[in-house]
Protein backbone atom coordinates (compact mmCIF):
# COMPACT_ATOMS: atom_id res chain seq x y z
CA UNK A 1 0.00 0.00 0.00
CA UNK A 2 1.25 3.76 -0.85
CA UNK A 3 1.82 5.92 2.17
CA UNK A 4 0.21 9.25 1.95
CA UNK A 5 1.86 10.65 5.23
CA UNK A 6 3.67 14.19 4.90
CA UNK A 7 2.82 17.66 5.97
CA UNK A 8 3.40 20.16 2.89
CA UNK A 9 0.07 20.68 1.71
CA UNK A 10 1.31 20.73 -1.94
CA UNK A 11 3.30 17.40 -1.26
CA UNK A 12 -0.03 15.79 0.63
CA UNK A 13 -2.23 17.37 -2.85
CA UNK A 14 -0.01 15.51 -5.06
CA UNK A 15 0.56 12.51 -3.16
CA UNK A 16 -3.20 12.10 -3.28
CA UNK A 17 -3.93 11.81 -6.57
CA UNK A 18 -0.80 9.68 -6.59
CA UNK A 19 -2.64 6.88 -3.97
CA UNK A 20 -5.82 7.53 -6.40
CA UNK A 21 -4.12 6.42 -9.61
CA UNK A 22 -2.00 3.54 -7.37
CA UNK A 23 -5.37 2.03 -5.92
CA UNK A 24 -7.41 2.36 -9.79
CA UNK A 25 -4.38 0.63 -10.76
CA UNK A 26 -4.69 -1.72 -8.57
CA UNK A 27 -8.12 -2.45 -9.07
CA UNK A 28 -7.92 -2.60 -12.88
CA UNK A 29 -4.75 -4.93 -12.34
CA UNK A 30 -7.50 -6.84 -10.18
CA UNK A 31 -10.18 -7.02 -12.64
CA UNK A 32 -8.52 -8.57 -15.37
CA UNK A 33 -7.14 -11.30 -13.71
CA UNK A 34 -7.66 -14.55 -16.35
CA UNK A 35 -10.76 -16.83 -15.74
CA UNK A 36 -10.87 -20.25 -16.16
CA UNK A 37 -13.64 -21.79 -17.30
CA UNK A 38 -14.65 -25.43 -16.88
CA UNK A 39 -15.87 -27.02 -20.29
CA UNK A 40 -18.27 -30.19 -19.38
CA UNK A 41 -17.00 -33.18 -21.35
CA UNK A 42 -20.19 -34.90 -23.09
CA UNK A 43 -21.64 -37.96 -22.04
CA UNK A 44 -20.41 -41.69 -23.22
CA UNK A 45 -23.94 -41.55 -24.87
CA UNK A 46 -23.99 -38.16 -26.81
CA UNK A 47 -20.61 -39.63 -28.33
CA UNK A 48 -21.62 -42.21 -29.26
CA UNK A 49 -25.15 -40.89 -30.75
CA UNK A 50 -23.28 -37.91 -32.85
CA UNK A 51 -20.94 -40.79 -34.20
CA UNK A 52 -23.71 -42.72 -35.76
CA UNK A 53 -24.80 -39.14 -36.92
CA UNK A 54 -27.53 -39.12 -34.54
CA UNK A 55 -28.87 -35.34 -34.02
CA UNK A 56 -30.19 -33.64 -30.79
CA UNK A 57 -33.38 -32.38 -32.31
CA UNK A 58 -33.18 -29.14 -29.54
CA UNK A 59 -30.63 -28.36 -31.81
CA UNK A 60 -33.02 -28.78 -34.94
CA UNK A 61 -35.79 -26.78 -32.75
CA UNK A 62 -35.48 -25.40 -29.37
CA UNK A 63 -39.12 -25.14 -29.16
CA UNK A 64 -39.72 -28.64 -29.18
CA UNK A 65 -39.65 -29.88 -25.15
CA UNK A 66 -37.23 -33.47 -23.70
CA UNK A 67 -37.99 -34.71 -20.73
CA UNK A 68 -36.11 -38.37 -20.81
CA UNK A 69 -38.20 -40.89 -18.83
CA UNK A 70 -35.65 -43.26 -18.56
CA UNK A 71 -32.95 -40.86 -17.12
CA UNK A 72 -35.21 -41.09 -14.22
CA UNK A 73 -36.57 -43.42 -12.50
CA UNK A 74 -40.29 -42.90 -13.47
CA UNK A 75 -40.41 -45.25 -15.78
CA UNK A 76 -41.78 -48.59 -16.00
CA UNK A 77 -38.48 -50.45 -14.57
CA UNK A 78 -38.41 -47.73 -12.17
CA UNK A 79 -34.77 -47.55 -12.71
CA UNK A 80 -32.64 -44.82 -13.86
CA UNK A 81 -31.77 -46.69 -16.86
CA UNK A 82 -30.06 -43.20 -18.16
CA UNK A 83 -27.37 -41.90 -16.17
CA UNK A 84 -25.43 -39.54 -18.16
CA UNK A 85 -27.99 -38.32 -21.11
CA UNK A 86 -30.58 -36.08 -21.13
CA UNK A 87 -30.77 -34.86 -24.78
CA UNK A 88 -33.10 -36.39 -27.05
CA UNK A 89 -31.43 -38.26 -30.07
CA UNK A 90 -32.61 -38.98 -33.41
CA UNK A 91 -31.76 -40.00 -36.78
CA UNK A 92 -31.86 -37.26 -38.74
CA UNK A 93 -34.69 -38.68 -40.80
CA UNK A 94 -36.72 -39.07 -38.16
CA UNK A 95 -35.63 -35.70 -36.18
CA UNK A 96 -36.95 -33.83 -39.86
CA UNK A 97 -40.18 -35.12 -39.39
CA UNK A 98 -40.38 -34.26 -35.38
CA UNK A 99 -39.60 -30.93 -36.61
CA UNK A 100 -42.14 -30.89 -38.41
CA UNK A 101 -44.44 -32.03 -36.68
CA UNK A 102 -43.83 -29.45 -33.98
CA UNK A 103 -44.80 -26.83 -36.40
CA UNK A 104 -47.69 -28.80 -37.98
CA UNK A 105 -49.02 -28.78 -34.04
CA UNK A 106 -47.93 -25.24 -33.11
CA UNK A 107 -49.62 -24.18 -36.52
CA UNK A 108 -53.38 -25.51 -35.31
CA UNK A 109 -52.26 -25.49 -31.19
CA UNK A 110 -50.10 -22.43 -30.80
CA UNK A 111 -49.99 -22.76 -27.11
CA UNK A 112 -48.66 -26.34 -27.44
CA UNK A 113 -45.77 -28.07 -27.55
CA UNK A 114 -44.18 -31.91 -28.20
CA UNK A 115 -42.65 -32.95 -25.35
CA UNK A 116 -40.22 -35.99 -25.86
CA UNK A 117 -40.48 -38.64 -23.25
CA UNK A 118 -37.72 -40.97 -25.15
CA UNK A 119 -36.08 -41.08 -28.50
CA UNK A 120 -32.63 -43.24 -29.81
CA UNK A 121 -32.35 -45.94 -27.58
CA UNK A 122 -29.33 -48.05 -26.93
CA UNK A 123 -29.75 -51.99 -27.60
CA UNK A 124 -27.83 -52.32 -24.15
CA UNK A 125 -30.34 -50.38 -22.38
CA UNK A 126 -33.11 -52.54 -24.10
CA UNK A 127 -31.76 -55.52 -22.94
CA UNK A 128 -32.39 -54.10 -19.66
CA UNK A 129 -35.64 -53.27 -20.20
CA UNK A 130 -36.45 -56.71 -21.38
CA UNK A 131 -34.93 -58.18 -18.44
CA UNK A 132 -37.21 -56.12 -16.04
CA UNK A 133 -40.61 -57.86 -17.71
CA UNK A 134 -38.98 -60.96 -19.59
CA UNK A 135 -41.17 -63.80 -18.50
CA UNK A 136 -44.12 -62.03 -17.68
CA UNK A 137 -47.37 -61.02 -19.16
CA UNK A 138 -46.07 -57.14 -19.74
CA UNK A 139 -43.20 -58.39 -21.77
CA UNK A 140 -46.09 -58.05 -24.70
CA UNK A 141 -45.10 -54.35 -24.05
CA UNK A 142 -41.24 -53.99 -24.57
CA UNK A 143 -39.62 -54.81 -27.61
CA UNK A 144 -37.73 -57.98 -27.76
CA UNK A 145 -33.55 -56.84 -27.68
CA UNK A 146 -33.14 -60.52 -30.13
CA UNK A 147 -35.50 -58.96 -32.59
CA UNK A 148 -34.28 -54.93 -32.16
CA UNK A 149 -36.68 -52.28 -31.96
CA UNK A 150 -37.11 -49.05 -34.11
CA UNK A 151 -35.42 -47.18 -30.82
CA UNK A 152 -32.52 -48.83 -31.43
CA UNK A 153 -32.17 -47.09 -35.09
CA UNK A 154 -33.12 -43.70 -33.92
CA UNK A 155 -36.04 -43.98 -36.01
CA UNK A 156 -38.99 -43.82 -32.94
CA UNK A 157 -40.11 -41.68 -30.71
CA UNK A 158 -42.21 -41.96 -27.24
CA UNK A 159 -44.30 -38.29 -26.17
CA UNK A 160 -46.94 -36.22 -25.53
CA UNK A 161 -48.42 -32.62 -25.72
CA UNK A 162 -47.76 -29.79 -23.23
CA UNK A 163 -49.24 -26.77 -22.69
CA UNK A 164 -47.63 -23.03 -22.29
CA UNK A 165 -46.80 -24.32 -18.30
CA UNK A 166 -45.05 -27.17 -19.84
CA UNK A 167 -47.53 -29.49 -18.35
CA UNK A 168 -48.79 -32.75 -20.14
CA UNK A 169 -52.05 -33.09 -21.74
CA UNK A 170 -53.86 -35.61 -19.95
CA UNK A 171 -53.93 -37.98 -22.24
CA UNK A 172 -55.89 -41.28 -20.39
CA UNK A 173 -53.12 -42.72 -19.03
CA UNK A 174 -49.31 -41.82 -17.84
CA UNK A 175 -46.33 -42.91 -20.53
CA UNK A 176 -45.16 -46.22 -19.88
CA UNK A 177 -49.14 -47.37 -18.78
CA UNK A 178 -49.08 -51.31 -19.92
CA UNK A 179 -53.04 -52.05 -20.29
CA UNK A 180 -55.79 -51.81 -23.24
CA UNK A 181 -56.39 -48.24 -21.70
CA UNK A 182 -53.53 -47.11 -22.99
CA UNK A 183 -54.53 -48.49 -26.93
CA UNK A 184 -55.50 -46.26 -29.08
CA UNK A 185 -57.92 -48.90 -30.93
CA UNK A 186 -60.95 -49.03 -28.74
CA UNK A 187 -60.87 -45.71 -27.79
CA UNK A 188 -64.47 -44.56 -28.69
CA UNK A 189 -66.24 -47.99 -26.66
CA UNK A 190 -63.59 -47.19 -24.05
CA UNK A 191 -65.45 -43.62 -23.71
CA UNK A 192 -68.52 -45.14 -23.75
CA UNK A 193 -67.64 -47.45 -20.81
CA UNK A 194 -66.21 -44.47 -18.98
CA UNK A 195 -62.54 -45.47 -18.79
CA UNK A 196 -61.80 -42.78 -21.31
CA UNK A 197 -63.06 -38.79 -21.39
CA UNK A 198 -63.86 -37.00 -24.56
CA UNK A 199 -61.02 -34.64 -23.68
CA UNK A 200 -58.30 -37.05 -23.19
CA UNK A 201 -59.24 -38.94 -26.70
CA UNK A 202 -59.37 -35.55 -28.06
CA UNK A 203 -55.63 -35.05 -27.19
CA UNK A 204 -55.01 -38.18 -28.24
CA UNK A 205 -56.23 -36.96 -31.68
CA UNK A 206 -54.29 -33.86 -31.57
CA UNK A 207 -51.43 -35.53 -31.01
CA UNK A 208 -51.78 -38.35 -34.01
CA UNK A 209 -52.89 -36.23 -36.40
CA UNK A 210 -49.74 -34.07 -35.84
CA UNK A 211 -47.09 -36.59 -35.99
CA UNK A 212 -49.60 -38.40 -38.65
CA UNK A 213 -49.22 -35.58 -41.02
CA UNK A 214 -45.56 -35.27 -40.32
CA UNK A 215 -44.71 -38.99 -41.25
CA UNK A 216 -44.57 -40.59 -38.24
CA UNK A 217 -47.12 -44.36 -37.97
CA UNK A 218 -48.63 -44.67 -34.54
CA UNK A 219 -48.68 -48.20 -32.81
CA UNK A 220 -51.75 -50.00 -31.76
CA UNK A 221 -51.10 -50.44 -27.72
CA UNK A 222 -49.49 -47.28 -27.17
CA UNK A 223 -50.81 -43.23 -27.32
CA UNK A 224 -47.03 -42.29 -26.55
CA UNK A 225 -45.49 -44.17 -29.38
CA UNK A 226 -44.67 -43.42 -33.20
CA UNK A 227 -42.63 -44.82 -35.98
CA UNK A 228 -40.84 -43.08 -38.56
CA UNK A 229 -40.40 -46.06 -40.68
CA UNK A 230 -40.82 -49.95 -40.63
CA UNK A 231 -38.20 -52.06 -38.83
CA UNK A 232 -37.57 -54.00 -42.32
CA UNK A 233 -36.88 -50.48 -43.84
CA UNK A 234 -34.54 -49.68 -40.79
CA UNK A 235 -32.55 -52.85 -40.71
CA UNK A 236 -31.95 -52.39 -44.53
CA UNK A 237 -31.20 -48.55 -44.24
CA UNK A 238 -29.72 -47.08 -40.88
CA UNK A 239 -27.22 -48.25 -38.33
CA UNK A 240 -28.22 -50.68 -35.27
CA UNK A 241 -27.06 -48.19 -32.16
CA UNK A 242 -25.82 -50.64 -29.75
Amino acid sequence: MVSCNNNSPVLQQNKVVSCVEDSVLSVVETAVEPVIVETKEPSALVVQFEALGLVDVQQLDPSILVELKYATADNFTQQTLYSDLQQAYLHPVAAAKLVKAQQILQEQYPAYSLLVYDAARPLHIQRRMWEAVAGTPLSRYVANPAKTGLHNYGMAVDLTIADTLQIPLDMGTPFDYFGSKAGITQEDSLRIKGILTREQIHNRRILRNAMRQAGFYPIEGEWWHFNACSLSTAKERYPMIE
